[in-house]
């Protein structure tokens, strides 16, 4: 499904830096991988080069034959919100929706009409374990019900890729452990693939494989 061939990116300025030398990577379909590493070494820079928001100086990026790398922004824009989902640290919920509406939006910028919005909705609020909470809005959730209401928004347009930044580095260890299983049973239900970038030996854990990224490249560990 997706394969990372021979690529590397550098920083330029004052402080140039390559981050990434020559890696490559494969992704089947089903897979559910982490990439662990030391901050600053370059996972959410690959990971970034992965789904298409950066470019590499050098090598590829194939997802189902097509090549991110030759497309341009438009049409990049357009895979990200029909064939891929993303989860941060960060959440990026939106605090004027309800998490009924975070949840519907891929849903509604990619034109699905209302009666499969609401019904897809209902599914994976049910699925997270949110469905009392579907009124609410940001404000009044947990850092735990918060995640999961990103895991959900991620899922709702059913994407080919799902993309794990640190999803659980502003969780308690418990919601933590709560959020991983969800997002890999997620993952796995939908039939999708999914990458976890983290720095935490336990989160990688709940992958089925896991790499690590150091400066000298990526390998298995």
């Amino acid at each position: 499904m997706l394969s990372v061939r021979n690529l590397s990116k550098s920083f330029r300025g004052p402080r140039a830096k390559t981050v990434l030398r020559e890696v490559s990577f494969e992704l089947a379909a089903g897979e559910y991988v982490a990439i662990m590493g030391e901050s600053g070494v370059g996972k959410s820079t690959l990971l970034n080069l992965m789904a298409g928001l950066d470019r590499p100086d050098s090598g590829q990026v194939l997802f189902e034959g097509a090549d991110l790398c030759a497309m341009g922004d438009d049409e990049l824009t357009l895979l990200r919100r029909r064939q891929m989902g993303f989860v941060f640290q960060a959440y990026h919920v939106l605090p004027y929706l309800t998490v009924e509406q975070n949840v519907a939006l891929p849903l509604e910028l990619n034109g699905a009409r209302m009666e499969s919005m609401k019904a897809r909705v209902a599914v994976l609020l049910r699925a997270v374990k949110l469905e009392p909470q579907a009124k609410n809005f940001p404000r009044e959730l947990s850092g735990g019900e918060l995640q999961r209401v990103a895991i959900a928004r991620a899922l709702a347009h059913r994407p080919r890729l799902i993309f794990a930044d640190e999803p659980t580095g502003n969780l308690d260890p418990e919601s933590a452990r709560d959020v991983l299983g969800l997002l890999r049973d997620c993952v796995k239900t939908e039939g999708a693939a999914g990458v976890l970038v983290t720095h935490s030996s336990a989160a990688a854990g709940s992958a089925d494989r896991v790499y690590t990224l150091t400066q000298s490249g990526l390998r298995a560990a």
